[in-house]
Order: structure tokens, then C-alpha cells, then sequence
């Protein structure tokens, strides 16, 4: 039995237009018209839409669900590849509690200085946003953050068992804030890092890899 885009929209709970949308995203194929009628759409496009939904609800990003799907269309793909996806992703969502977090107590601490009252050159919110952003002259603050020059670390790594162990570990290093690039090598059983020293250091990367269950047994 085929579906009509109006039809597929129905069961699976989503508009018309965001069948059109994946379709131009590459999610879902488009099926081709006929001479008369409508586009009939098989019935196991609706359990790929059922995964794309699954997926953001997880938080992937389009680009990556289109990865998933063509790993999950792939039969020579196997699990390690999308747990390496999926940690990495993990990993992902617990910086960005962090940062919330941290974004979370700063404005419980503004809000707790400011008198929530009179002119506003005595709030404290007013005049903490200011600092960050104007220099007492008026101009504009210049970081004074160092910059350094990027850094290549070889990482040796045990407990890689297929080169889908080394997909695993090169998904969750380029993940990290400040990774450039990752090269993970199951053969030679060694990670090479291009880093960022100024936004990330070795027990950082060293704790990515720790987080997929290998172990880092001599950075260099």
C-alpha cells in the first residue's frame, strides 16, 4: 500500500511542508511522479520519519540523522559507527549543561545584587553586561586571551578492537570545542590530535576518548 504526501503527513504527525523539506534535505526520497495522479510513497517511509523525529528529539542535527540514515541503509556499516556518533553527541550535550550551568549562576548572582528598582545606572545586570562589552573610554574591549599556535598530539590507545572502534574514537575528538582535526588509527592503535592549546588541553581529549570505554595509555 503507497501514501499520498497528505496521507504520510497524517500518520506520521507532521505538515505537509516538512515532508517537502526532508525530501530537499536528503532525508527522505522523493518519489517519482507518475503521468497521471499523485506521488505514491511506500510505507516504509514512515518508519524513517519515525527515526528522523526519534533522532532530533536526541538532539542530532539534520546533516548528522542524514549520516545515521545512510549508515543505517548501509550494509557494511556496523554498531561501533553509530556509537561513535552517539557518544560524540553525548558528549556534546553534557558541555552544553555545563555551559548552562554556569550561565544559570551568573545571572542568579546578578539578579541577587540588582535592586530591582530606580535609575539604571545602579543596576547591577546593566552595569555587569556593560563591562563585558565597553572599555571606560568608550571603546571596545580587545581580548587579551593569548593566542597560541595549534598543537599535534599522538594519543596510544588501548581496548580498540575493529577499525569501527577507531570511527568511534575520531567522532568524539572532533566533537570537542578547539579539535581541528583527528586521525584514529585501529592498525597502529594511536589517535593524531590537531589541537587548540587556548580551548582545549591533552586530559581533556584524553577524557573523550576515556568516555567511549578505551583507555589512553601514553600521550606524546
Amino acid at each position: 500500500m503507497h501514501l499520498t504526501i497528505g496521507e504520510l503527513a497524517q500518520r506520521a504527525g507532521v505538515g505537509v511542508e516538512t515532508i517537502r523539506f526532508y525530501e530537499r534535505k536528503g532525508l527522505i526520497a522523493q518519489p517519482v511522479r507518475p503521468a497521471t495522479g499523485f506521488r505514491a510513497y511506500p510505507q516504509d517511509v514512515l518508519a524513517r520519519l519515525g527515526f528522523v523525529h526519534e533522532a532530533k528529539q536526541l538532539g542530532f542535527t539534520l546533516k548528522e540523522i542524514r549520516d545515521l540514515l545512510r549508515l543505517r541503509d548501509s550494509p557494511e556499516a556496523d554498531a561501533a559507527a553509530v556509537r561513535g556518533r552517539a557518544a560524540a553527541k553525548l558528549a556534546q550535550i553534557e558541555d552544553r549543561i555545563i555551559r548552562l550551568q554556569r550561565m544559570r549562576v551568573t545571572l542568579q548572582d546578578l539578579l541577587s545584587q540588582c535592586p530591582g528598582s530606580g535609575e539604571l545606572n545602579n543596576c547591577s545586570i546593566v552595569k555587569a553586561l556593560s563591562v563585558s562589552t565597553t572599555q571606560p573610554d568608550g571603546g571596545r574591549v580587545h581580548s587579551t586571551k593569548k593566542a597560541f599556535p595549534m598543537k599535534t598530539i599522538d594519543l596510544m590507545i588501548q581496548g580498540m578492537h575493529c577499525d569501527g572502534c577507531a570511527k568511534t574514537i575520531e567522532a568524539l575528538l572532533t566533537t570537542e570545542l578547539g579539535v581541528k582535526a583527528a586521525t584514529v588509527s585501529y592498525g597502529s592503535g594511536s589517535a593524531r590530535v590537531l589541537f587548540d592549546p587556548a580551548s582545549i588541553d591533552i586530559p581533556r581529549l584524553v577524557k573523550a576518548v576515556e568516555r567511549a570505554g578505551y583507555r589512553v595509555t601514553e600521550p606524546r
